[in-house]
């Protein structure tokens, strides 16, 4: 058998492995149920504010939005997070000394993830659908779109958390730098308030994202019609969406790969050593 189809598969079930304990890590879910419960905290706080211009819940139209959201932090954010407190720990380096062991690691970090965010949104569309009206989940098409916004999404977001985890020397270091990055790009990208009540250079600036993408798909999966009317061009844009973010996962995919590859080359024994040293003077 193919020596790097041997790796995938067991990147495969190492990812799903990492999943169960995720789903049996008291931790873990405490973090995913708070994160959750914040974001809906928020929808129900502006339930009853109607969008500019509408009589539609803003918080509605908020709780499609962070669907989109949960794709980039646990794509960028978990994903980075993941590689450089693997980095620090010697779990890349003993990848690394595998035949095709990177590639084994990726597909499994893959799994992992993707798992962690199709938990996410259907919980968040669960606890959604009871508490809010309005949501277009009936509609002929509405989970067709959702899932290829979903899966397009994914594929634009983790490159661009591993290339960013490579970056980072520390998980101390990363941890500002993530909440700068998120908490930016979420205000500019339509998630919170609709990006066309933003000045003209932050709505362009936000459309090079694919965050903006990510949510302007979901609320087409899932909003009425109508609602396109507070979006730019009053038009939901699939074409775009596609193109947009399929250019962002092109370029990630072409990208990350390379990134990582100089970064497991720098890894040795020695350097692992000498971050764990260096952690526990910091302890």
């Amino acid at each position: 058998m193919n020596p790097a189809l041997v790796a995938a598969r067991a990147g495969l079930s190492r990812g799903w492995i990492e999943f169960k304990q995720t789903l049996t890590t008291p931790n873990d879910l405490i973090a995913i149920l708070i994160t959750t419960c914040g974001f809906l905290a928020a929808m129900i706080w502006t339930r009853h504010t109607h969008l500019p211009g509408t009589h539609f819940s803003l918080g509605t139209t908020m709780l499609v939005s962070v669907l989109g959201l949960n794709v980039g932090v646990y794509g960028v954010v978990t994903m980075g997070d993941l590689l450089v407190v693997e980095r620090e720990d010697g779990t890349l380096l003993r990848a690394k000394a595998i035949p095709n062991g990177m590639l084994g690691y990726l597909a499994g970090k893959v799994v992992n993830i993707s798992g962690q965010i199709a938990l996410t949104t259907a919980t968040t569309l669960l606890i959604g659908a009871l508490l809010f009206t309005g949501l277009a989940i009936g509609r002929p098409g509405s989970w067709l779109t959702l899932a290829w916004v979903l899966a397009l999404g994914l594929l634009a977001m983790l490159p661009v958390g591993a290339v960013l985890g490579s970056l980072f020397p520390s998980q101390r270091s990363a941890g500002p730098w993530w909440l700068l990055l998120l908490s930016g790009l979420a205000a500019i990208s339509g998630i919170f308030y609709p990006i066309t009540h933003l000045p003209v250079f932050l709505q362009w600036t936000g459309q090079v994202f694919p965050l903006y993408w990510l949510g302007l798909g979901m609320r087409s999966a899932l909003l009425p019609n109508a609602m396109a009317v507070v979006e730019v061009g009053h038009s939901w844009r699939h074409l775009a969406t596609f193109g947009v973010l399929s250019a962002w996962a092109v370029a990630g995919l072409v990208l990350a790969p390379e990134v990582l590859r100089r970064m497991a080359r720098r890894e040795s024994g020695s350097t692992v050593a000498a971050r764990r040293e260096k952690a526990m003077r910091r302890t």
